[in-house]
């Protein structure tokens, strides 16, 4: 791991590079990862970066790349401000970044970023709560990506009624303003397609039980983001483990924690991993899911 000093907006933030990929994280506010780059070519950053003059929705900068919430989501609760300045700690593998209590809630987010190897990032979620009351609450990691590109949500694997299959294995959870009629879901046999510069509004899906990864395809590149299921626990949102937000100027990839009373000095973590991987045929179609993007994720995966 190389680290060096840089700045995003002005600010104080932190190299971290790999032979084959580079992030980029605020230490002046967050805990953010505002840029995840291949280093290869020309290749751009794969997360979106919103502008510094952006308007605040509802008092809070949404800055673009990855951030940790706390879900449920509520107007006020999960948008408190990440201005101020973190406490940093340099890993042998990668920093970790711990911001100031929240005043309102009484929860610290921290989020610890480590790299596995040349394409593998490990990212660490842990909200602890500071306050005197217990807060129900999951942790929720929201990576927000370049628009123009492809999403894959892979769906569990295929039954036999005859050979009794008798119950759901899991559910599509829309939001008020989801329609599923719209052509920027595209389904297929073992994925749901998501063809992002197709979404002419705002669109949101959620799922209960999946795989545990998701992929989108951006440039000839593919980020892959996983985070392990975990059996019997209860999950925000109706169950939702995994969530997607587009409006076609950009896609978010969301994972949630199971939800739970945070007791007083009690707190909870979240891990993903994320990969970048280059050379996998757009996975748009059953076939370059099943020949290209599937070996592909189990070869990854098996190095986790």
């Amino acid at each position: 791991m190389r680290l060096s000093k840089t700045e995003y907006h002005g600010g104080a933030a932190l190299k971290l590079a790999s032979r084959a990929i580079e992030l980029v994280v605020t230490t002046a506010c967050g805990p953010r990862v505002v840029s995840l780059r291949p280093l290869a070519g020309r290749a751009r950053n794969l997360f979106l970066q919103i502008p510094a003059n952006e308007p605040r929705a509802h008092g809070y900068l949404l800055r673009g790349g990855h951030r940790l919430w706390h879900s449920p989501e509520h107007i006020v609760r999960t948008y408190q401000p990440d201005d101020a300045p973190l406490a940093v700690r340099v890993l042998p593998r990668g920093v970790a970044l711990t911001q100031p209590t929240e005043k309102l809630t009484g929860l610290q987010k921290a989020m610890k970023l480590e790299l596995l190897g040349d394409r593998t990032v490990k990212v660490t979620h842990t909200l602890t709560n500071r306050g005197r009351a217990a807060v129900e609450c999951a942790p929720w990691a929201l990576t927000m990506l370049r628009a123009g590109g492809y999403g894959v949500l892979p769906l569990p694997p295929k039954g036999s009624h005859v050979a009794g299959d008798l119950l759901p294995s899991y559910a599509l959870v829309p939001w008020t303003y989801t329609d599923l009629a719209l052509s920027v879901w595209e389904p297929h046999r073992d994925f749901l397609g998501i063809n992002v510069p197709r979404a002419k509004q705002a669109q949101k899906l959620g799922i209960t039980n999946y795989p545990g990864w998701s992929a989108y395809w951006l440039d000839g590149v593919t980020f892959l983001k996983f985070a392990p299921i975990i059996a019997g626990a209860r999950y925000p949102d109706l169950g939702c483990c995994w969530e997607t937000f587009t409006n076609g100027a950009m896609i978010e990839f969301e994972t949630l924690g199971p939800l739970g009373k945070l007791a007083p000095g009690q707190r909870t973590t979240h891990v993903e991993c994320w990969g970048v991987l280059e050379g996998v045929a757009k996975p748009d179609t059953d076939a370059a899911f099943a020949k290209s993007l599937a070996p592909a994720v189990k070869t990854w995966l098996a190095k986790l």
